[in-house]
């Protein structure tokens, strides 16, 4: 990653003039910037500066991008929806007018037993995207919901309540997802996963990538449709972030998964641009381009995903990290590494790690952010304490020989924060931590060492590490870099290369983590298998063979 200079040391008026989110921005074919243009400043969430649509004159099915839920709580859900006819034209298909979306929760999938139901408002500032928080419900519960424009009705998705804060529960069933490029192949996972019995779905980062789809989609090799040129440039707009998430969300596969699961949302760099650490981009580009590109990526995340109103985003900053509750069973703290973590030491690939990725003043997460998650550790009530996070916790020596290369990417490369991330679970007496991962596009469990270069200290915790959805391709049961991993890094106790995902089921006495994989996504039709699974009992940490 090209040197830049710290956060604190941009001028306070390029961040300030992030947040005025231009319609048009003019660069050339390089990515370079020729010109920025701030035309006009994006209304405000409630202005109903445009006028209103007659539901009558949508004459085409306006929910082509499917229904979603996340983020439960006690006696809320959280539901969305995007209005699209034609989701890969810039507007979507609709005129710049707000549009009345009804919406219904109810008991059964039939609808006969409404619980709660209401209207909300589809703004075109925010792409006739529509968040609807339901509050006063029964906790711990599931619940069926779907939306209503003019004579048409969207899908039907299923989701569940919180339990409540004190109650025993006595097991969640869990999955983790993570990186879905488009181009690398078909959402098959998906469609296992929609199929699957879990409580809740965890995505871990990229679930969208900048990179340009060619006509045939990429590995996809579309025969039936031909997609549009627009796909084919890399994403730097803020239309061009929402038509990707268009294409995307366009995949039948996974519209299934989270219109039959809630989902818990967090991003990695793709949705933004790849391996960016705080306000630095991967390229020599100037800061103010950079950060009007990070508002553009943030806005269009939030457009498209079932997130609360306090992660709406202003200009390029959104909190992202947060904490949810599954009764007295797990404490989930949601992590965000990418947006506040100091740039990447020695570039931001394999290195040997050296004073300058040591450096105790370097931070994955930001001290505001650190300072949440180890008092949030202190106050839990939780017999699991869970951390959704992106990038490789444990430490991954890449070679055989010493010294080995690690990832500067990763928690590796930041050696100094996750001493005093685990420092702080043990002060908090955290004893049954596990991490969940993604990014690396290969399924991994660890066991969290004290101190990981003497194998016989105290095991602090696991990691789960989610492959890939489709990114890498069909991948293999063994990588290349099997034996080499294995046989560096004794506290590694799986290694996978192919795609799927992980359902982690936590228990009173243990936690049961199953790697599920598809033995290819370049082609229709995979069928889905458990690889290996691992469990971890309640008060001694540490990974063994189901």
């Amino acid at each position: 990653m090209t040197p830049a200079a710290h956060p604190s040391q941009h001028a306070p008026e390029l961040r300030a003039a992030a947040r005025h989110i231009a319609r048009r921005r003019f660069l050339t074919a390089t990515g370079a910037a020729a010109a920025l243009a701030f035309a006009t400043n994006l209304p405000s969430a409630g202005v109903a500066a445009a006028a209103e649509l007659d539901a009558a004159r949508i004459t085409e099915n306006p929910f082509t991008l499917g229904v979603a839920s996340g983020d439960p709580l006690p006696g809320s859900v959280i539901l969305w929806t995007r209005l699209a006819p034609a989701p890969f034209q810039a507007d979507s298909g609709l005129p710049a007018e707000r549009v009345t979306v009804h919406w219904e929760l109810a008991h059964d999938e039939r609808f006969r037993r409404i619980a709660r139901r209401g209207t909300a408002t589809a703004h075109p500032e925010f792409h006739h995207a529509v968040h609807v928080e339901v509050t006063h419900l029964d906790a711990g519960r599931v619940y069926y919901y779907r939306f209503r424009v003019g004579r048409w009705v969207s899908p039907a998705g299923r989701t569940r309540s919180a339990p409540d804060p004190g109650s025993r529960v006595r097991e969640l069933t869990l999955a983790a997802v993570s990186c879905q490029a488009y181009h690398d192949g078909y959402y098959t996972p998906y469609a296992h996963l929609a199929a699957d019995d879990v409580d809740l779905v965890f995505h871990l980062g990229d679930y969208l990538y900048e990179y340009a789809v060619n006509s045939v989609g990429g590995q996809r090799n579309h025969t039936d449709r031909t997609l549009p040129d627009l796909f084919d440039r890399e994403t730097l707009t803020l239309e061009d972030y929402r038509l990707r998430y268009a294409l995307y969300k366009s995949d039948p596969d996974l519209s299934a998964a989270h219109a039959a699961h809630p989902f818990v949302v967090t991003w990695d760099d793709h949705e933004t641009e790849n391996n960016y650490a705080d306000d630095i981009p991967e390229n020599s580009v100037p800061p103010e381009e950079f950060l009007l590109r990070r508002a553009s990526a943030y806005r269009a995340y939030w457009e498209n995903q079932p997130l609360r109103r306090p992660q709406r985003p202003a200009g390029p900053d959104m909190r992202l990290y947060r904490r949810l509750h599954w009764g007295r069973l797990a404490q989930f703290d949601v992590l965000d590494t990418r947006q506040y973590r100091s740039d990447q030491a020695y570039g931001d690939r394999a290195h040997v790690p050296g004073p300058e990725s040591d450096d105790p003043a370097r931070t994955m997460t930001g001290a505001t952010q650190e300072r949440w998650l180890l008092d949030g550790w202190r106050s839990s009530r939780a017999l699991w304490n869970v951390v959704p996070q992106q990038v490789m916790f444990a430490r991954r020596h890449m070679d055989a020989t010493t010294p080995s290369r690690v990832s500067m990417d990763a928690w590796d490369g930041y050696s100094a924060s996750r001493r005093r991330v685990l420092d702080g679970a043990k002060a908090a007496g955290v004893e049954n931590l596990m991490v969940l991962s993604g990014d690396v596009h290969s399924a991994y469990a660890f066991d969290i060492k004290d101190d990981f270069d003497d194998q016989s200290s105290a095991t602090l915790g696991t990691e789960i590490v989610a492959t890939s959805v489709s990114s890498g391709r069909d991948g293999a049961d063994k990588p290349a870099t099997w034996d080499t991993y294995m046989s560096a890094n004794p506290h590694l106790k799986f290694f996978n290369g192919r795609r799927g995902y992980v359902t982690v089921a936590l228990g009173q006495e243990s936690a049961r983590a199953d790697f599920k994989t598809v033995p290819y996504v370049t082609r229709q039709g995979a069928p889905v298998a458990t690889a290996a699974s691992f469990v971890t009992e309640v008060g001694e940490q540490g990974l063994k063979p189901a």
